[in-house]
């Protein structure tokens, strides 16, 4: 590493059921708040969560790290990853932790879940890029009906640059892991991300899950407006969103962010409001320290 950074993001959900899900606990708070619509746009970390290929969409080094509350289940929520993207074959390192003490029939139970892996990203050809993610996961946990489990599992991604200003993203999620769990479901995600202009990008994504009882589709979309400050160095970026997912009796969140972006940091804040199927609450933040930028082959 060329840099080392600590940053800091929380999370925070009131009311409602909270549980170990890896295709939620690892969203960021842009992820978040343009209704997880990133798969066709998802540069740094966004690629670990979302779409590995597009981990190669830009030229930079940029290093996250954090850690998260969640009122719910009581649980403490740590990630940290770096990505580079300057090089032949871009890719991150990435690791998260959710340890959870949530109570049930008077008792204080426990849930820990631990993730690591490395996403990689290559262009076939100038508009094409493929990605793939390794990820090994530890699972263990008192609560009734889970057991604990390990193991590895592969995710696989591509984007395709349509045009200067639109994208194609395609995902697939959790495919041959080891051993078989319900925090860790296979699914398939796609999305448009349209880059308007340098200052507007709108979004529209669906992912699928494929495995356990709970088996739904979630699709969603928003926008982010950048405003640029102090003669275009520094910019505010302003994000608002809103999801569906169509899971037992549905649910329908809304969701916005603000940021402020400097040529060597960043930092990001959502919120997000379930508004119809409960009354669920989350809120992030999270900070990017940058190493070198260079400019982009592939575009974002």
């Amino acid at each position: 590493m060329r840099l080392l950074l600590l940053s800091v993001s929380w999370a925070v959900a009131l009311p409602g059921a909270a549980r170990a899900d890896s295709l939620a606990d690892q969203l960021g708070p842009r992820e978040i708040a343009v209704g997880e619509a990133l798969r066709g746009g998802a540069t740094g970390a966004a690629g670990v969560d979302l779409n590995p290929s597009g981990v190669g969409l830009n030229r930079e080094l940029v290093f996250e790290g954090g850690y998260g509350y969640r009122a719910a289940d009581s649980a403490s929520l740590v990630g940290v990853s770096a990505c580079d993207s300057t090089n032949a074959m871009p890719g991150c390192f990435f690791y998260g932790y959710a340890g959870a003490s949530p109570t049930q029939d008077g008792m204080t139970l426990h849930r820990t879940t631990h993730v690591a892996g490395l996403a990689l990203s290559r262009a076939l050809v100038p508009r094409i890029l493929i990605g793939a993610t390794a990820k090994y996961y530890h699972f263990n946990s008192s609560m009734p009906g889970e057991s604990d489990t390990s193991g590895t599992t592969f995710d696989l991604g591509a984007t395709v640059r349509l045009t200067d200003l639109f994208n194609l993203g395609l995902s697939a999620q959790n495919l041959w892991a080891t051993s078989s769990t319900p925090q860790f479901p296979r699914a398939l995600g796609g999305g448009l991300y349209a880059n308007l202009a340098s200052t507007l990008a709108l979004s529209f994504d669906a992912r699928w899950k494929l495995d356990g009882d709970d088996r739904s589709a979630r699709y969603g979309g928003g926008g982010e407006l950048f405003l640029h400050t102090n003669g275009g160095q520094n910019g505010i970026p302003l994000r608002a969103g809103v999801v569906h997912d169509d899971a037992g009796a549905g649910a329908t969140y809304v969701s916005a962010g603000l940021g402020f972006a400097a040529i060597s940091w960043g930092i990001d804040v959502a919120g997000r409001r379930q508004v119809d199927g409960g009354d669920e609450t989350l809120i992030l933040a999270s900070m990017r320290f940058y190493g070198p930028r260079l400019p982009s082959s592939a575009g974002e």
